[in-house]
């Protein structure tokens, strides 16, 4: 069993004041009610207004409305969530909504950032994650899914629901009385996370009923598993990276394990390059680095939203073809 929304709220132990990101739907309602009942006064809400579709404004005004009857102050966030060219809707609203919250939590206060803020993913959210990471081929760090603490511009970042479902959330606030929005665009399947919603989790409860708690379990073994390997790639790093700490030697690499150079080189771009490789640009990559022997060969290659190339005896990293 998942344990229940008020177990949950009792471990949560954020910094105050807490900020919850409040959409309106049921699940940053319940998250929001039981912040505001456990820490009366120390609570405020902050709601993203995508501008995506007809119903926005109706959201904004359900959100002010709640808040208003709760005495909880609330500030709204004004995003331009539209995809750009080879982006998908769903992620160009979701990386929207993060900047506004961290933007909102940097901002909040003049002397100093907000302490915490909740987000009101849950147990079945957590699921949906891991399938779209195995479902694009994702390592352990996807397959970790989402994270339920993390520290961002010095304000922590949390999601105290991951372990409660969305049944016992919408069970949680039928027992009170609580009305909530149902988000039309959540029906519509052409969304991916929508589709596996709707199709794909009720086939799997049928054939798994704990399947939550089970593929919970293992995310968090991916994490670990992630952390692991992570630590290893900063060892490693200390001896392969030059004298500057910025740029990985050719040689040293040469003399790592396969696995172990993959495991460095996607910390180096990501941490120093802010990119990630996909599958087979590592693998060139990897090639590329085994055949550079002799002082003219070069290296030169697209890798994320940039380009690795052999810079006298390190890796570097470019934006540009120039």
């Amino acid at each position: 069993m998942s344990p229940s929304l008020d177990a949950a709220i009792q471990q949560f132990a954020p910094a105050l004041p807490l900020a919850v990101a409040f959409s309106g739907g049921a699940d940053s309602t319940a998250l929001l009610l039981a912040c505001v009942q456990r820490w009366p006064g120390q609570v405020v809400a902050v709601h993203v207004n995508h501008n995506l579709q007809a119903a926005a404004p109706a959201f904004e005004a359900h959100c002010q409305a709640v808040c208003a009857r709760l005495g909880v102050p609330l500030t709204i966030e004004y995003v331009d969530a539209h995809a750009a060219p080879g982006q998908s809707p769903e992620d160009a609203a979701r990386i929207a909504r993060y900047a506004a919250l961290d933007r909102f939590a940097r901002s909040a206060h003049p002397d100093r950032p907000m302490a915490s803020v909740a987000l009101a993913q849950h147990a079945d959210d957590q699921v949906e994650t891991m399938l779209l990471a195995l479902g694009r081929g994702a390592g352990l760090a996807g397959l970790s899914a989402m994270p339920a603490h993390w520290v961002r511009h010095g304000v922590d970042f949390y999601r105290p629901l991951l372990a409660v479902s969305a049944a016992d959330i919408r069970q949680w606030l039928f027992l009170r009385g609580e009305s909530f929005i149902d988000d039309p665009s959540n029906a519509d399947i052409s969304f991916l996370r929508n589709h596996i919603r709707a199709r794909l989790m009720p086939a799997l409860r049928e054939a798994f009923p704990h399947y939550a708690q089970t593929l919970a379990r293992s995310a968090a073994h991916a994490a670990q598993g992630q952390a692991l390997l992570t630590e290893i790639a900063a060892a490693d790093w200390l001896s392969v990276c030059d004298e500057a700490g910025t740029a990985p030697q050719i040689k040293r690499l040469q003399a790592l394990s396969a696995a172990r150079q993959a495991n460095l080189l996607r910390l180096w771009l990501v941490q120093h390059c802010h990119t990630q490789a996909s599958s087979a640009q590592l693998r060139e990559l990897m090639r590329q680095i085994a055949a550079c022997t002799t002082r003219g060969h070069g290296i030169d290659i697209k890798v994320g939203h940039g380009f690795v190339r052999r810079c006298k005896q390190v890796l570097a990293w470019y934006t540009s073809t120039v």
